[in-house]
């Protein structure tokens, strides 16, 4: 398949999030995101979490565009993303464990259709906490947890 290297990559997309928030100064990054709700943190979640396995791929690969669709795929599904919590659930603090699970039991108005509903509410309690990691500028925690979920 590919060989993806921890070591001899810089792992932060931040330059690009840098970028929206120097463009939208304040616009997201100045938010309270224990005022936002669990589904809206997962939503910033999901895209900070696609822009960092897209990163790897691109950095690490020299997958064709369909190529890399499809590796990005398998890595940002329900599943792979309920894997991924549990890679770094020993990890994290009360605070961030509280923060999972308000994503986790956050309603959500779909079902999902490849997925079972435990890892689709795992999934989202994973993406809530990293878009609330992004949303208080905790960069450097995200970039631990990031380098943990996506070690082979």
């Amino acid at each position: 398949m590919y060989n993806i290297s921890m070591e001899t990559m810089d792992l932060k997309p931040q330059g690009i999030l840098d970028t929206v928030e120097a463009a939208f100064p304040g616009a997201v990054r100045g938010q309270d995101p224990t005022q936002l709700g669990p589904l809206v943190l997962a939503y910033i979640g999901d895209t900070v979490f696609d822009l960092y396995v897209r990163s790897l791929l691109v950095r690490s690969t020299g997958l064709t565009a369909h190529g890399l669709h499809l590796a990005a795929a398998k890595r940002v599904c329900a599943s792979a993303q309920a894997e991924s919590f549990r890679r770094i659930e020993g990890l994290l603090t009360e605070e961030e464990l509280a923060v999972y699970r308000r994503g986790r039991n956050g309603h959500m108005g779909t079902i999902p259709k490849n997925a079972s509903i435990a890892d689709y509410r795992s999934a989202t309690g994973l993406e809530a906490l990293i878009g609330w990691l992004y949303l208080k500028g905790m960069d450097e925690r995200l970039n631990e947890l990031m380098k943990n979920i996506l070690e082979q």
